[in-house]
């Protein structure tokens, strides 16, 4: 077990906290493992899943898979700017992308495990029991994830991340609309229904000439978008709309509504309303974690007792070192991702048209 990082004071730091060993280059670390996570910008997700899956080694890549990063390559460089590009260039490196780690994890005999945690929320998962009991069909989705900025310095350059809002926000909810109907597709007919098209809008609001920064919304984003809607049409004709932003203050907004043709299930992952605390004073609460992204612990709260598990951290986590332990089966794998990275890219493509319908191109 150990831990590489470019930076040694903080794969160190890492290392010291964990009682691990710290690796200052990856071949190295490689040699001692059978799992490697991923947790890096998505420029470089490509390059070391398929380094990992070359060796056996069962990489678990973070959201998003894949992208388009200035070249078909994966890696533009800083001079890249996403304002200039062809977004159908950039579909085309994102599908590229996907290909070639797809023959990689062909070719190995491990597998890519896609680390998208709404997957394994629990609320998700209770509606994945009532879709293959009930068999129901769903009609539309719609569903969010927003907050008032990403704090990773990477978020915010095109070429490190793949692009803004719609993918760095909308791949959770996406994928999640993504993955119940490929249940319902199982449930009622033995194979997934997939996505056909999409249509998308995005904008850079904090970018517009007359935002005004109070100081509480990110807005220091070079050449990436801050608020997207992606609308999906499924390969039956059902719906899923997504919205995705870095505009929204009071927390994080993760929810997903089902609206099915014998239900309705609305899964709330963040706020939930199972514990709620009222604190009259900002600074009582300093040493105490309340929900992500809240802004003040005054006033009431919807307080988070145990945030990870309601987002399904530990049990992504818990299947994913089961498919390695035991070959088990995991829900979100490799296609489930080119899926979601396909549907994102025709949405840039079709917003870069003014919302015009894109087909999705299935690998």
């Amino acid at each position: 077990m150990g831990v590489f990082s470019r930076t040694a004071a903080s794969r160190e730091a890492f290392a010291k906290e964990r009682g691990i060993r710290a690796f200052a280059e990856l071949e190295p670390l490689l040699a001692e493992i059978d799992v490697l996570h991923i947790c890096i910008p998505p420029e470089q997700h490509e390059p070391v899943a398929i380094q990992a899956l070359a060796k056996d080694i069962f990489p678990i890549v973070e959201k998003p898979l894949t992208g388009y990063f200035g070249d078909n390559g994966g890696g533009g460089g800083a001079a890249f700017d996403s304002r200039k590009a062809s977004m159908n260039d950039a579909r085309g490196g994102a599908l590229a992308s996907i290909e070639r780690m797809l023959a990689a994890e062909a070719a190995s005999k491990a597998r890519i495990l896609y680390a998208e945690n709404w997957v394994y929320a629990p609320t998700v998962q209770k509606e994945r029991e009532i879709l293959e009991k009930t068999k129901g069909q769903i009609l539309w989705m719609h569903g969010e994830e927003a907050h008032s900025g990403s704090h990773a310095p990477s978020y915010g350059h095109w070429h490190l991340a793949g692009g803004g809002a719609m993918i760095g926000k909308g791949c959770h909810p996406l994928t999640a609309a993504l993955y119940l109907k490929r249940v319902e597709g199982r449930a009622r007919f033995g194979a997934p229904i997939r996505p056909a098209s999409v249509t998308a809008r995005t904008h850079a609001l904090t970018q517009l000439p007359n935002f005004v920064d109070s100081g509480h919304i990110r807005a220091d984003y070079e050449d990436i978008e801050d608020f997207a809607m992606t609308h999906v049409t499924f390969q039956d004709g059902t719906i899923a709309t997504v919205f995705a932003s870095d505009i929204v203050l009071g927390g994080v907004h993760n929810w997903l509504e089902v609206c099915a043709g014998n239900h309705r299930t609305i899964c709330n992952l963040n706020p939930s309303n199972q514990m709620q605390t009222y604190n009259p004073v900002d600074s009582q609460f300093d040493d105490i974690y309340v929900v992500e992204k809240i802004g003040t612990k005054q006033g009431w709260a919807m307080t988070a007792p145990d945030e990870d598990f309601s987002h399904g951290f530990p049990q992504e986590i818990e299947a994913f070192y089961g498919a390695v332990a035991n070959g088990d089966e995991v829900e979100s794998n490799s296609q489930l991702a080119a899926d979601c990275i396909s549907t994102i890219y025709s949405g840039y493509v079709s917003a870069a048209n003014g919302g015009a319908e894109e087909t999705v191109t299935l690998i």
